[in-house]
């Protein structure tokens, strides 16, 4: 009995805007909203650059790692807060894992 199965391979693909994934694009989102909000072209401009120098460095980062590295990353370096915190998980403050 030969059966062609499809078995899916993309369903827990990290969420996009347009090609980017969302934590590389994030940071210029935010360069440009906050650069609209300041009111002048200078500062636009200076806060577009920023975004896109820390959306590039991120970009950067990420590269060859593990698709949800900036979720890890943020997990083990963020205070654990009741929005940051995994119940399958110990505590990011406990680094020692006996077992």
């Amino acid at each position: 009995m030969q059966a062609n199965t499809y078995i899916p391979r993309r369903l827990d693909d990290q969420w996009k805007i347009g090609f980017w994934d969302v934590d590389v694009a994030a940071p210029l989102l935010f360069g440009l909203f906050m650069g609209y909000m300041s009111g002048s072209k200078l500062s636009f401009v200076a806060c577009l650059a920023a975004g896109m120098f820390s959306s590039r460095w991120i970009a950067r980062i990420k590269a060859d790692k593990h698709p949800a590295f900036a979720v890890h990353w943020l997990y083990w370096h963020l205070p654990t807060s009741p929005m940051t915190m995994l119940r399958a998980t110990p505590p990011s403050h406990l680094r020692r894992m006996v077992g």
